[in-house]
């Protein structure tokens, strides 16, 4: 088939590039294009090869995306306008305006590319812009496959439930054919939780618009959860196929934790909704953006000091004066993640790294609006094998 000509739009880090680079297939990416400018500061610093252009999408016209001559995109557009804690305004969002032009230029390009790869947060499954998009790829005539995924089904112990479309230009029957194929490539884990398990979409789930069945709360243990949350996470650490956390730490000698640990003030406002796990744990729940700036579901964080029992920890703590709620806090040395440590539990290869100017704060936050780049791959590597 000789090396694809590719369209990386929204590049963000790289997170596509990278996901590029794993699945093996021969490819070259011929223009990125992102606004984020501290975000196009990290992806020169990792591919100075590739042409980078700070353009907004819908600012670039018709002709010269027919110059690239491309024969796949990959983008993961703005996921603001279909996030569930968000406003949810879809097609009236303005961040919607660039992906709205895309699918808009496609019919008229002089050629259309082979492939096509879409990721985005779970919500835009139901959402005006899906419809938009399948009935635009139809028109087109293409393929496609839908399917929601999460990285715990390729083995890294991290949580985040993603919307995944893949699209080829062809006579066959792509969506007949993969829908199988997608669950042996994304196999489910053992004991996964029922929203993270792989899930190809069908027609009727993809137009239904209703939300999952919500989980009723029930009584209190020791920290703010449910018996039925703590039975989740007892499942999830005992799932075999996914690999541990400590598999993705940075060396301990490597780690200042005095630049880590959590501060007294977080401790003690928010020690009861930490979602906290250990070096052998098999799960982690989704770090976002806000991660280190904000405390409730932003990520998890790490127990260091593994021989203090957490229960041991928690079980009375609200009876406790501050003072004293502090001193058993603190025995279990609760730190954040590194955002190193972060971006291995995406998938991103040990050759990424940050340039030395870029804040922490912004390195969480790229972070966070990337994507799994090993859950990419294994999606790629299905849409371009056998061709």
């Amino acid at each position: 088939m000789g090396n694809l000509r590719v369209l990386e739009l929204y590049s963000g880090i790289g997170g596509m590039h990278y996901a590029l680079q794993e699945s093996g297939i021969p490819s070259q990416v011929v223009a990125a294009i992102d606004i984020n400018t501290t975000a196009n500061l990290i992806y020169k610093h990792n591919f100075p090869d590739t042409p980078l252009w700070n353009k907004t999408i819908e600012g670039i016209s018709l002709d010269d995306f027919n110059k690239l001559s491309f024969d796949m995109i990959l983008m993961s557009p703005p996921c603001q306008p279909f996030t569930r804690i968000g406003l949810q305004g879809d097609t009236a969002d303005p961040r919607t305006k660039s992906f709205l032009y895309i699918l808009d230029l496609l019919p008229r390009l002089c050629r259309l590319p082979r492939f096509i790869l879409l990721e985005n947060v779970k919500g835009f499954e139901t959402s005006s812009a899906r419809e938009r998009l399948v009935k635009t790829l139809m028109e087109c005539g293409y393929n496609f496959q839908e399917i929601m995924v999460s990285p715990t089904s390729v083995g890294i112990p991290n949580s985040r439930l993603r919307y995944f479309l893949i699209a080829e230009k062809s006579a066959g029957q792509l969506s007949t054919q993969t829908g199988l194929k997608m669950l042996d490539v994304l196999p489910l884990p053992a004991k996964s939780e029922p929203a993270e398990q792989p899930r190809v979409l069908s027609p009727v789930c993809q137009r239904s618009g209703q939300p999952e069945e919500e989980v009723q709360r029930g009584g209190i243990l020791y920290k703010l959860e449910t018996q039925m949350d703590a039975q989740r996470k007892v499942n999830q650490n005992r799932d075999l196929s996914v690999r541990e956390i400590q598999d993705f730490l940075e060396p301990q000698m490597e780690v200042n934790l005095e630049l880590h640990l959590l501060p007294p003030k977080t401790l003690l406002r928010y020690g009861l909704l930490l979602d906290i796990v250990q070096p052998t744990c098999r799960r982690s729940v989704c770090f976002t953006k806000g991660y280190r700036r904000y405390v409730e579901g932003t990520g998890s964080v790490l127990q260091s000091c593994t021989e203090t029992k957490i229960e041991s920890v928690f079980t009375g703590l609200d009876q406790l004066s501050e003072e004293e709620k502090l001193q058993r806090l603190v025995k279990l040395k609760l730190r954040y993640f590194t955002p190193r440590e972060v971006a291995n539990l995406m998938g991103f290869p040990q050759s990424f790294s940050f340039p030395e100017q870029i804040p922490t704060i912004q390195r969480y936050r790229v972070l966070g609006n990337s994507l799994n780049v090993v859950v990419v791959a294994r999606l790629l590597q299905l849409l371009v094998s056998e061709r």
